[in-house]
Parts: C-alpha cells; structure tokens; sequence
C-alpha cells in the first residue's frame, strides 16, 4: 500500500465542557455559609496545525476518528475543573480543509472551504471545545444568595472534514505517461521515485529539493496525464490538484516515444487544453497566479537517443515561435541538466517575488465585514433595542400538528446547560428566556398556553408545552414557593454581622440611633422642667430605702387621709404619742 495519501475524511469532536458544582460551604459555628460550588473546566480543542515535516494524511486514514479532552467538574470551596488539553493535528504544508458533504454512511464529498493552510505554522480550529458549566458560587446575587443548581458543561463541537493536500512546490513537471518525469526528478534531486519502463508507473507526486548554487526550490512530478484528464480520465482529477500551488509549469516531453499520432507539439497542445479546462472550475487563494498566466518551460526528453535528438532540434523553433523557452536534455546521460538547473532557479526567485508582491496586494485590497450578529439573530440591549438574538416560526405537518421552534445561539446553549433533573435549575432557564423576550415573542406569534414549543433542532432539540404561569424555583420544606429563586431562609437566620451591611442598611441604622438619641434627650428635658431630679428636697419616692433623700417609710405609717383642714393623718400621730 502506498504512503502517500492526499485525501481522507476525518471525524473531530472538541472536549466537552465539565459541569458545574452546586456546593455549601460550611465552616465552625456556620453550618450554612453559603454557595461555593466552582466552574467546570472548558474542554479541549481539535487543532489542525501546518507542519513542514508531515508530507501525507496516512495517519488519519488509520486513525479518523479523534476527540480532543474533555473539561474536569467543578469542586467545592469555589475550585474550578481543570481544562482540557488542546489536541494539535500535524498536517502538510498545503492542505485544504473542506466541509464533509454526503448521506451517512455514505462517501463524503468536499463542500464548503474551512481553511487554507498554506503557510508553515497556519492553524485552523477544526472542532471547537465546549465551555464549562458555571457553578453556583458564580450563579449568587444579591437576589438569589443560594443557588441550588449549577449549569452543566457544552458538549464541544462534532463535526466531519475532508483533508486535502495539494502539493506546494515551485515547479510542477507535468506529461504524459513515460514522459520521464520521475527520471528527471530522480536526477536532479535526492528523490528516488519509483522508475520503470510501463505506463502510469508514478501514482502518487513526487516532491524534490533542488540545489542550484545558494538557491534552493522544490520540484514536483505530477502523475502522467492524458486527453480528457479533466473530466477524470486516467488519474484524472486525482492529481489535477497538485499544480495549483506551483509557480511554475514544466512539460516533459517525450522526443524518443513510438505510439502513432504523438509529436511533441501535439502532446505539448493537448496538455494545455486540460490544463485550460481544469482551471475554469477552479477557485485559487488570494494572490495566487492563475495557470493560464503561469510561466511555461518546455523540456525535450530523451535525447541520449539519436532519432530523439533529431526531432528534439527540429521542433525547438516551434516552441521559440511561442515565445517558450525550451531546453534540450537527457537524464540517462545528465546533458542539459546544469542549465536547466539554474534558469529553473532564476526563474524561481522572480516568480517568488511576484507572488509575494500578489498576496501583499491582495491583503490590502481585501475588505473585512464583520458581522454585528449572526444571521438570524437580534441583540436586545440599549444602543440597539430593535435587534433580536433568536427566530420562532411555527410548524406543522399533515396531520394537523403544529409546534413552534426556537432557534438562536442563546436559548439553545441554555437548554444544553439545564439540569431538567433540577426544578431550580429550570426555573432558572425560565427566568433567562422570558429576560430574553421569548415569551413574548411567542405570545406575539400566536402560541397559546398548552402549545408545544421546541427550542433547537436536531438531537439536541428540547421539547415542551407551553406554560407561562409556571412558577418552578426553590421551594420551602412545606412546599410553599419562595418570592424569587435561590432563596434561602436559613441564611437570614445568620448573624448579619458575619456580611457587609449595604448603604440602604448604613443609612436605615443611623437614622434609627439618631431617632432614639432624641427620643431620650427630649424625655429628660421633660422630667427636668418638671424637677425631677433637680431639687435635693424633693424625695419623688419615699419609700426607697436606697435613695439619698428618701426615709424609707414602711407603707402603715403612711398618711392615708386628708381632711381638708391642713391636717393630714392628726389621729394617728397621736396615738403614737400616746403609746410613746
């Protein structure tokens, strides 16, 4: 089996994020101390890097499949997950990153272009890594202080891609079969391609390093193609694509071949013809040459054989009418080769020049319209309130079924995120669709309480019915709702020194010392201006046997009456008299 392959499908699949932790902290003397779950870890990335010393995609048709980590869960004691490692996919300089297209199970056929990774270190992210879920130390506020709930981790991105290289070299050898292509190679390089004496015994390119004084440049030879190549015949298209990312197009002609119908000018024609339809259809990088506009050489073969070298010098003047160089040269016997060797090379430095002078341009000439939102989406927010970030359309089917359909990057990352085991945690998701305007988005479109409402498509799509009275949240032991969600009466318990007190709280407090503060200076103004406590003489109780003043009469020898006559308690004071 050869080593050599230019195109594999690969399926990549990014780290799911870890899920968040709905954690209680508890401390001595504090069994209730509040939230302190952590955040789970993002997962890992499926990275596709280019790599100047991978030469083929053989190690993702062993091995297509390839998931990058995932993201570790939240701990207590607000620790989050630990995130996942990125996986970096070594790939040939070259290589086209195409969208997968195709039933499955089915051959995949490429689709849409995701990267050109043209460029040594060029990286595309093939698979994103899913974000970690927030725990509930994250999910606290001043209106909700005790989460019972954490949001779980985003499964990262899944996907199918088609990898394909196209060879980039300076100069691209192309002919038809028996050519000598793989000899030239061969010769004037260190590559040892397969050479034998039948036909299309080059199946996969060839890549040489060319050493021609202080300049150095690659050569590839291209499979042999023939008449209708184009259209897949042959090796057909299979190869086509490797003298895209040449600079330069060098036909190897046979001057020594026997079949009937074959002359050198004829070959040269019937290539170029090929080459011409092929490029129609053909969407180049900024900056690239278009073929047609390449720089041709033309390269008689086999002159080592006399007829060879006769018909060799009988058609140079042929080409030189077409304004090509052409250089006569033997790779059995090495004539020609040092100078086609070093004009290849000059040839090489100018054409490297124009192109980096192309890309350059073409950089500049580019202009780059970033979206605000994504198609299909509105933002609602104060600069621009009439922008929404979600689509609802109502379906139905044959039999009288309708439902309607949520669609938007929030609400379905939302849904991924619910713990629909947890009557909080989709309170929660309730909360954030009706802020959002989803509810009354679909009031607007005409849903009814009861109705199905699906948000998301596909596998992940979440269905339900309608309900916009619905009141899941955090509920008390006795089954009675709390005013808002994440409530936790055992935290007002708590002594409220152990929290900061709010302005509104500073403010409330000090009026209150303030008000008392009053309060008792004016109850003491009123006892002074009635003279108490003013007047040594007046003993306000006299039956206080600690007062300074006080006689500490008992209660029978009190004065009980008063006659009116000044006397007061004559009777008795007398009979003390008496006794006395």
């Amino acid at each position: 089996m050869s080593d050599f392959v230019d195109r594999v499908t690969v399926h990549v699949k990014g780290g799911d994020g870890g899920n968040g932790s709905a954690g209680i902290r508890r401390e001595k003397y504090k069994p209730l101390a509040g939230p302190n779950g952590g955040n789970g870890g993002r997962g890992g990335s499926v990275i596709f890097v280019a790599d100047p010393n991978a030469n083929s995609l053989l190690d993702y048709r062993f091995m297509p499949h390839r998931t990058a980590e995932s993201g570790t869960m939240g701990l207590g004691d607000t620790k989050d997950g630990s995130q996942g490692a990125d996986l970096r996919l070594p790939v040939p300089v070259g290589t086209v990153v195409f969208t997968a297209r195709g039933a499955e199970g089915q051959p995949k056929r490429p689709g849409e272009v995701l990267a050109d990774l043209r460029h040594a270190g060029d990286e595309f992210v093939a698979a994103a890594g899913g974000a970690g879920g927030l725990g509930n130390a994250a999910l606290a506020n001043k209106t909700r202080r005790a989460p019972g709930f954490a949001l779980l981790g985003e499964p990262g991105e899944e996907r199918d891609v088609i990898l394909e290289l196209k060879s980039i070299a300076d100069v691209a050898l192309v002919g038809f079969p028996s050519a000598g292509k793989s000899s030239l190679i061969a010769a004037m390089s260190a590559a040892k391609p397969k050479i034998a004496d039948y036909p299309f015994t080059t199946l996969v390119p060839n890549l040489g390093v060319v050493q021609a004084g202080d300049m150095r440049y690659t050569i590839a030879d291209v499979p042999g193609l023939i008449p209708g190549a184009s259209q897949g015949k042959g090796l057909g298209l299979q190869f086509l694509r490797h003298i895209e990312r040449t600079e330069i197009i060098a036909h190897v002609i046979d001057c020594a071949t026997l079949e009937p119908n074959r002359d050198p000018v004829a070959d040269y024609r019937a290539l170029e013809k090929e080459l011409a339809e092929y490029a129609e259809e053909l969407e180049l990088p900024l900056g690239a040459i278009p073929i047609p506009e390449r720089p041709r050489v033309i390269i008689l073969n086999k002159v080592d054989m006399p007829e060879a070298k006769e018909l060799a010098e009988f058609v140079k003047p042929e080409f030189e009418k077409m304004d090509l160089p052409v250089y006569v040269v033997s790779t059995a016997s090495h004539e020609g080769l040092k100078e086609l060797n070093f004009a290849l090379a000059n040839l090489v430095t100018e054409m490297r020049k124009d192109v980096a002078a192309r890309e350059a341009s073409a950089e500049e000439e580019r202009v780059v319209i970033k979206p605000l939102e994504e198609a299909g989406t509105r933002r609602l927010n104060g600069r621009n309130g009439d922008v929404q970030e979600f689509t609802i359309e109502r379906e139905e089917d044959g039999n009288g079924n309708y439902w309607y359909t949520v669609t938007g990057t929030k609400p379905e990352r939302w849904v991924v995120q619910t713990n629909f085991d947890n009557d909080e945690a989709v309170g929660y998701l309730a909360d954030r669709l009706a802020k959002l305007g989803v509810e009354d988005a679909l009031r607007k479109n005409g849903a009814k309480p009861g109705d199905e409402v699906r948000i998301g498509r596909g596998a992940r799509a979440v269905a339900f019915d309608w309900d916009p009275t619905i009141a899941a949240g955090a509920e008390m032991l006795d089954g009675t709702q709390l005013g808002s969600r994440g409530h936790d009466l055992r935290l007002e318990e708590e002594d409220t020194r152990a929290r900061r007190r709010t302005n509104a709280e500073r403010r409330r407090q000090y009026h209150e010392m303030m008000d008392a503060r009053a309060a008792v200076r004016a109850a003491m103004q009123a006892e002074r201006e009635a003279g108490h406590w003013a007047d040594p003489s007046i003993d306000d109780d006299r039956h206080d046997e600690t007062s300074l003043f006080g006689r500490g009469e008992p209660e029978e020898y009190e004065d009980e009456s008063d006659d009116g006559s000044g006397r007061t308690g004559s009777g008795r004071t007398g009979s003390r008299g008496d006794e006395a």
